[in-house]
């Protein structure tokens, strides 16, 4: 089955159940207001996880190129407008995903830049780690941003064991997203 099959027949399958989960119990005095809450959550929740499934295919979509690796946004585009939190998907193709200090060929980890740039000089040293240039040296491909209301700027770069960029360097686009 493919994941667009499986996607469009796990969402309908999951909000049946959501919503006979939602349903008050016989003989319950939990009332049509907490029914509502509940049946809301439930929503929220699967939407959270269709976002994720949607992303998820789109990655396996994502065309491979003989550009070379690349790094980029899964889930956002430049002009998106979206609300805080903000899940923010990290893209890699060409190259794989190791933690920070492992010396493994032909892999890196995401860091994050938020309303910044690094500069040529900077370029030929570490990435700094502050509240602007966030390190995933876990290898984690995924986060939650909490970005007050206006524009601002996120671009990818792909990082070696030591923190340092790649020669040459492996980065996104630098996007523009709204925060409503």
């Amino acid at each position: 089955m493919t994941i667009a099959r499986w996607i469009s027949f796990a969402a309908p399958c999951a909000l049946a159940a959501a919503l006979s989960a939602c349903s008050p119990a016989p003989g319950s005095e939990g009332g049509e207001a907490e029914t509502i809450n509940r049946l809301n959550a439930t929503v929220d929740n699967l939407s959270s996880e269709l976002d994720g499934l949607k992303a998820f295919k789109t990655a396996l979509d994502t065309p491979a190129t003989d550009a070379g690796p690349a790094v980029y946004f899964v889930n956002l585009k430049d002009g998106d407008t979206v609300k805080s939190p903000v899940r923010v998907i990290f893209g890699l193709t060409g190259m794989g995903i190791a933690p920070a200090g492992i010396e493994k060929e032909n892999t890196g980890h995401h860091h994050l830049l938020i309303d910044t740039q690094l500069s040529e000089e900077e370029m030929q040293y570490a990435i700094p780690n502050d509240a602007q240039h966030k390190h995933f040296g876990g290898g984690q491909t995924e986060t939650v941003l909490d970005l007050p209301p206006g524009q601002h700027t996120l671009q990818l770069m792909l990082g070696d064991k030591n923190h340092e960029l790649f020669d040459p360097p492996i980065m996104s686009d630098l996007i523009t997203i709204t925060v409503e």
